[in-house]
C-alpha cells in the first residue's frame, strides 16, 4: 500500500515540479498530502469516493 502512495505522489506531484529549496519541496508535499490526497482524492478502500464524500454520506 505504501508503495502505491509513493508512486502516486511522484506521478501526480513531484515529477511535475521544480523545487528551488528543500523547504519548498516539504511545503508542496505537505499540502498535497493534507489538502488533496487525504481529503479529496478518491480512495479504493472507500469504494472510490473521497474521504470527505464518504464522511458526508455517513452523516446523512
Amino acid at each position: 500500500m505504501m508503495e502505491s502512495f509513493w508512486g502516486t505522489l511522484e506521478t501526480e506531484l513531484v515529477h511535475h515540479e521544480r523545487y528551488a529549496t528543500r523547504d519548498q519541496a516539504r511545503w508542496s508535499i505537505f499540502a498535497y498530502v493534507e489538502v488533496f490526497y487525504s481529503r479529496t482524492r478518491p480512495h479504493s478502500s472507500l469504494g472510490y469516493v473521497s474521504p470527505e464524500a464518504f464522511e458526508a454520506s455517513l452523516n446523512e
